[in-house]
């Protein structure tokens, strides 16, 4: 039989070794964990962590060439006729070990990269109400009349409520010029959290206040909810002077399809302090503007929907507001579809540390080296 060159051979055992690997982690994840291997039943967390496969790369170099390179050797006359003898089993013992150490690097990458289970969506019926935070992000918003302004205060109070609210489907629309959806209604409070306190000033525009398309945007996704209780809260610090749909415009939407329409006004007069930089000190230096308000507007979008209107001059108003408007709010039941996730990291780990104990033993015991 041809003899296989040394430079193939700790490539051709690390593929054979790696063949094998795979075979028992799947083993593992179809057996013991009872997860099909199917693209939709697993992910990898930290996908990122992909990058650390390229140790494996690193650890065939080195161990399989770069250090079998820098060994002593023994020169004898008539090598040739070594070379002819026949090969014996321990002439594959070296190239067992580099795979497995190799092996074993990438098992353990993979186990960093969070690999979990996916199970199937379960639908069940909880108690909530379905809400859209309609969110003023016009320049105004930095007025400080509501300490530390009016726009932090709002991103607080949001944070606060969404964790009070567990069983509710909510999602958020911001508005300035123009409004946008930040994230359609969900049960992932988390992410709905991390959007609003990640918000800031000028990622739209803000240089107008577009309020009927706000209220629009979020009817919109009202539209196919099957909830008894729908709901926009809207928080806003200004007149509707942007945009396509009127206020009332939208008010007359919100009706038909029976969702109550909640306003919150932050601030009471037209003249606010605004920060326009700092003193000598780092103490905060402050202008007076001027941002017309309209509650008139506002009382007849919430009186024309069912809803309730609110003009707060602080933080602890804002903070009844919030409460006045759900406490009393029907419940109804609505599908939550969430996915659970479930660790897989053993099933990779495992292995991985059953080839390094297989090196170190044969490494110990069959591939001794003296000085």
């Amino acid at each position: 039989m041809k003899r296989v060159p040394a430079a193939l051979r700790p490539i051709l055992v690390t593929l054979a070794l790696a063949a094998l690997a795979a075979f028992l982690v799947a083993s593992l994840i179809e057996n013991v964990y009872e997860v099909p291997l199917t693209a939709r039943s697993f992910r990898f967390e930290r996908p990122m962590a992909a990058a650390l496969l390229g140790a494996g790369v690193l650890v065939l170099i080195a161990r399989g060439y770069l250090q079998r390179r820098r060994r002593p050797r023994l020169q004898v006359s008539r090598g040739m006729d070594l070379l002819r003898l026949p090969e014996g089993p321990r002439t594959w013992l070296e190239p067992l070990l580099t795979a497995a150490r190799v092996v074993s690097v990438l098992l353990m990458a993979l186990a960093l990269m969070g690999p979990q289970s996916i199970h199937a969506r379960d639908v069940t019926d909880v108690q909530g109400i379905d809400i859209v935070l309609t969110v003023d992000l016009s320049l105004s918003m930095q007025a400080a009349d509501i300490r530390p302004n009016r726009f932090t205060a709002t991103q607080a109070v949001l944070d606060e409520f969404i964790l009070k609210r567990p069983n509710d489907r909510i999602g958020a629309v911001i508005f300035g010029r123009d409004a946008h959806t930040l994230l359609p209604l969900t049960t992932d409070h988390e992410a709905l959290r991390n959007m609003i306190s990640e918000l800031e000033l000028g990622v739209i525009e803000g240089r107008g206040t577009a309020i009927g398309n706000g209220i629009g945007t979020a009817l919109n996704r009202l539209r196919h909810s099957d909830a008894k209780s729908k709901v926009v809260i809207l928080l806003t610090d200004g007149d509707s002077n942007s945009g396509n749909v009127s206020p009332l415009q939208a008010a007359d939407f919100a009706k038909a399809l029976n969702v109550k329409v909640y306003t919150i006004l932050m601030g009471r007069t037209d003249n606010a302090p605004v920060q326009s930089g700092l003193d000598l000190f780092g103490r905060p230096l402050f202008d007076r503007g001027n941002f017309p308000v309209n509650p008139e507007l506002l009382k007849k979008v919430a009186a024309q929907t069912g809803g309730e209107a609110f003009q707060v001059a602080d933080r602890e108003a804002l903070e009844r507001s919030f409460h006045v408007i759900l406490d009393h709010l029907e419940r109804s039941q609505i599908e939550d579809a969430g996915r659970v996730y479930g660790e897989l990291f053993p099933a990779f780990l495992a292995p991985a540390l059953a080839f390094l104990f297989l090196e170190l033993l044969l490494a110990s015991l069959l591939q001794r080296r003296w000085p």
